[in-house]
């Protein structure tokens, strides 16, 4: 976990992060940009996506979409986009040999978008939408639910697709202000990785985005602390699971506290013999899966745990889940659980190195943010936790104050579900910097 990727500024501020793999025998190009659902409002709420699809209806140097995708397919890849809260990203895997003609492709379709075809496109994200709603176009989406009640107010609480409202209301100029405002040299960062060599990588990159104008990259604002909890929020629907989501708001990748984090999460959730899987699953048969991570943000990150069982047992699973996550508060794990934890994290990011894809969301996309750290940093800040500071940080974020729960299913179960969610029997209570009054 040695070698360093290449990190270059052109003259008009696009950062490229190259990082050479010579061992592998693919190659991707993914182009990253600091906009999503997080740089919205609620009047243009589901543009950043929007845009994406628009993305994928020609270019100028590409007007017919056909050719456009059998270009980069001819070459062994597969045009993708994506949007998130805080960011987008475009990609491809490509043969070796042919990076000119992805890098061309994308480049010519961020910097040179027809931007057609819109009603068609609309229709397309209205149906797409209709996974996270039921029959009477309520929300039942989990992330949607407990991002709008932690972070009330603030654009983290926004859709990444936006609402019906907002989608039918979208127009052309809505779109075209913020394909102008974010789609610039300083918001984006060109990422290419496997067997690639960097100089070629350079000179492709500021070829096919000559076009792309100067402008500076984009902010966001703080989101704001949620009041005191536990937080409880419950939506009925009809049918045969209760789906439930435990989440407490921690720190961002660069804090002290975050390779503690990560052990926690490893020693919750990674594989059939950890914490969550083997109690709940294994040992109780009360759900048939359970699921830890970590949701991260350039600010701010979100602890989250998430299942979903028979209605009459979601009080036990997540009393359950409670107890495990106390048990992590008042004991120290072993030294086996905890250097299988370390082990398990050093051995997987030695395996991202054989992933160009990883590689290039790892140094690339957390370009957009702050400068990338190592691997090799990353496993060796893990390797230095001890029990008793995984214990210490357990205390200070896995709190009565921190937690929030949503639930989607039957009523069945909902008043023993709401007493253990109010008792959070065995969690401590949090320092006065994880519960603040209301931002």
């Amino acid at each position: 976990m040695s070698f360093t990727p290449y990190r270059d500024v052109l003259p008009s501020g696009l950062r490229v992060v190259t990082v050479e793999t010579p061992h592998l025998h693919t190659a991707l190009l993914a182009v990253y940009v600091r906009t999503g659902s997080r740089h919205e409002t609620v009047e243009n709420n589901g543009v950043s996506h929007f845009l994406e699809h628009l993305f994928f209806r020609g270019s100028e140097g590409w007007p017919d979409t056909v050719k456009m995708n059998a270009a980069v397919e001819e070459v062994g890849g597969n045009l993708n986009g994506a949007t998130t809260r805080d960011h987008g990203y475009y990609y491809t895997p490509l043969h070796p040999a042919h990076l000119r003609v992805g890098l061309d492709v994308i480049g010519d379709m961020l910097t040179r978008p027809r931007l057609t075809d819109m009603e068609v496109e609309r229709q397309i994200i209205l149906e797409e939408m209709l996974d996270e709603v039921d029959e009477k176009g309520r929300d039942i989406d989990l992330d949607n639910l407990s991002k709008r009640l932690l972070f009330p107010g603030h654009p983290l609480s926004l859709k990444i697709a936006g609402t019906r409202e907002s989608v039918k209301a979208l127009t052309h100029a809505q779109v075209l202000e913020h394909f102008a405002r974010h789609y610039v040299a300083g918001n984006l960062v060109v990422s290419a990785a496997g067997s690639v060599k960097h100089s070629e990588v350079l000179e492709l990159a500021e070829r096919a985005f000559a076009h792309l104008p100067k402008g500076s990259a984009t902010t966001e604002s703080a989101p704001p602390l949620l009041g005191p909890g536990p937080h409880f929020h419950f939506v009925t629907h009809d049918e045969s699971q209760t789906e439930f989501k435990l989440t407490f708001r921690a720190v961002p990748e660069q804090h002290e506290d975050f390779p503690a984090l990560q052990i926690l999460r490893r020693l919750l959730d990674d594989g059939l013999s950890s914490r969550l899987p083997f109690e709940i699953v294994e040992k109780r048969g009360l759900a048939y899966s359970v699921q830890a991570g970590l949701d991260t943000y350039h600010d701010i990150s979100l602890f989250e745990i998430e299942a979903a069982s028979a209605p009459e047992k979601a009080s036990l699973v997540v009393a359950e889940a409670l107890r495990v996550l106390a048990e992590l508060c008042d004991q120290e794990a072993s030294e086996e659980e905890l250097n299988r934890a370390k082990r398990r994290h050093r051995m997987l990011l030695e395996f991202s190195q054989d992933s160009p894809g990883e590689l290039a969301g790892w140094f690339g996309g957390v370009e957009l943010f702050r400068p990338p750290e190592t691997f090799g940093h990353r496993a060796d800040q893990v390797d230095r936790q001890t029990a008793a500071r995984v214990r210490e940080v357990a205390r200070r974020y896995f709190t009565r104050e921190n937690l929030l729960v949503v639930a989607v299913g039957q009523r069945k179960g909902l008043k023993a579900l709401e007493k253990v969610v109010a008792d959070a029997e065995g969690l401590p209570s949090s320092a006065p910097a994880v519960s603040a009054a209301r931002g």
